[in-house]
């Protein structure tokens, strides 16, 4: 069995102590509503919650299998890249996941909020209905399929440390080209260079139809392709530099 890296236990260590602190205190919700990170129009976002998002979990499935994924990528990165660049990495593609899942709500949510304005409903009355989900007086049909359009995108919520563990399995995946992966709902081994970027597609397409494959349907999917791209960018970098200029020495 591989030894895990000191990096990657303690990550999971703080993983595992989060977890436990979202069941255990506030009846499962008060860890949410202080680090889950919410949309930043939503008046529950907090600017910690760019970090500590990162660190909480939605379900035992969905935390036991992250930290499997951060454990069995995470240790052999770490082994070649050391802690602080590992680290690095993995905060860093955790930033870049919350880059492309909030600008993907915004894509979504801009046009209608500004349609809305320009209809003459007020900003506050827009906030007041996305928040308590009901309609105020006056309003019509047309603003009201807007209101609806935009619900979701206003009312997230994201947890997880799987684009952190999207940007560790890009660098995997540069690290070890042609090592064979399988996915648990399709076991068949194919080369990770073909392999990650496949589940980039599956990702992308996945957040533009609302069609899952293999992850539950509230998945923030662009998350994924934030930070398996944030990955890549970071090790295309140290490789071109070969960690000398700008290595991070232990």
């Amino acid at each position: 069995m591989m030894r895990i890296s000191e990096t990657v236990k303690h990550l999971i260590i703080i993983n595992a102590i989060m977890f436990i602190g979202t069941l255990a205190i506030g009846g499962g919700n008060l860890f949410y509503e202080w680090f889950a990170m919410y949309f930043p129009q939503n008046d529950a976002f907090k600017p910690w919650q760019i970090i500590t998002h990162m660190f909480m979990h939605g379900g035992a499935m969905h935390i036991l299998f992250n930290m499997f994924a951060l454990w069995m990528f995470g240790s052999p990165v770490e082994q070649v890249l050391g802690f602080k660049r590992f680290l690095f990495l993995y905060i860093s593609a955790g930033l870049g996941a919350v880059l492309f899942q909030v600008g993907f709500y915004y894509f979504q949510y801009l046009p209608n909020y500004n349609a809305l304005l320009e209809s003459g409903l007020s900003s506050e009355s827009i906030k007041q209905m996305l928040t308590n989900n009901e309609t105020i007086a006056g309003v019509t049909k047309f603003q009201v399929s807007m209101l609806k359009d935009i619900y979701q995108a206003y009312n997230a919520s994201m947890v997880g440390a799987s684009g952190c563990i999207m940007g560790i399995l890009a660098a995997f995946g540069m690290m070890n080209p042609e090592a064979k992966l399988m996915m648990i709902f399709l076991p068949i081994p194919i080369k990770a260079k073909y392999f990650i970027p496949g589940i980039i597609i599956l990702d992308v397409i996945s957040a533009i139809s609302g069609q899952s494959f293999f992850s539950p349907s509230n998945t923030a999917y662009m998350a994924h392709v934030g930070g398996a791209i944030t990955g890549f960018i970071i090790m295309w970098y140290w490789k071109r530099t070969q960690f000398n200029k700008n290595r991070w020495d232990l």
